[in-house]
């Protein structure tokens, strides 16, 4: 398996996937003028400003259950802003910090969030999230068992993002990936907990996976063209 501990350059020209490795030295503690990737982005909009206003209440609240990182969500922003997306699907909402870090990049691209939560709780707190950043317009939440309820999809998917639970992970990746597009990216959180949706990703010869270690880990698949 490929593994990469950080990255310092993405480019999503239209056949392919690139990631370039840390230079000698790397980030950690090598960041020009203390740089951190954990930390938030300036915003370069009010639009901007208000999506990032709620993470960052988020975040000095301790309202993180079940979130990705400021390091991982910058990726996913990154990555979806990069590559156009347009329609984004995300297996486990939680309370929607996630689903926050790809609209900071649909808002930009025009495009739709479509994103499943077992708990009727957390679902609720994620609208909320989702309301106070001024995005629940582009946002919609399913709620009840993602197993049965992904049934509903049907477009085809830019970019499909699994973050529930792990024992399900190959389960999720064979029902969506016939509708992930040729070109688009499936994201996996956490996957070092899965090894077998692991060793799926990189067996699989119409898919190339690369492994991003910054915050909590994921694994970054494109489904080639």
């Amino acid at each position: 398996m490929k593994r990469i501990t950080a990255i310092a350059f993405l480019a999503l020209a239209p056949a392919s996937l690139a990631i370039a490795q840390r230079g000698p030295g790397g980030f950690r503690g090598g960041r020009p003028g203390g740089y951190r990737v954990e930390s938030l982005p300036q915003a370069n909009s009010e639009a901007e400003k208000k999506i990032l206003s709620v993470l960052d209440e988020a975040q000095r609240t301790g309202a993180l259950f079940q979130n990705a990182p400021v390091a991982d969500g910058r990726m996913l922003r990154l990555l979806t802003e990069a590559a156009g997306a347009k329609n984004v699907v995300e297996i486990g909402t939680s309370t929607g910090l996630s689903g926050l870090w790809f609209c900071l990049a649909l808002q930009k691209t025009g495009g739709k969030l479509t994103t499943f939560e077992y708990d009727a709780g957390r679902a609720a707190t994620a609208r909320g999230h989702f309301r106070k950043a001024g995005v629940d317009g582009i946002v919609t939440v399913v709620e009840g068992d993602a197993h049965q309820t992904l049934a509903r999809l049907q477009e085809p998917i830019d970019i499909l993002f699994i973050d529930a639970d792990k024992e399900g992970y190959i389960d999720y990746l064979n029902h969506l990936l016939p509708l992930v597009r040729p070109g688009g990216l499936i994201l996996a959180h956490n996957d070092d907990m899965s090894p077998e949706y692991q060793r799926l990703v990189t067996a699989n010869p119409a898919l190339e996976t690369l492994f991003y270690r910054e915050g909590e880990g994921m694994a970054i698949t494109l489904k080639k063209r």
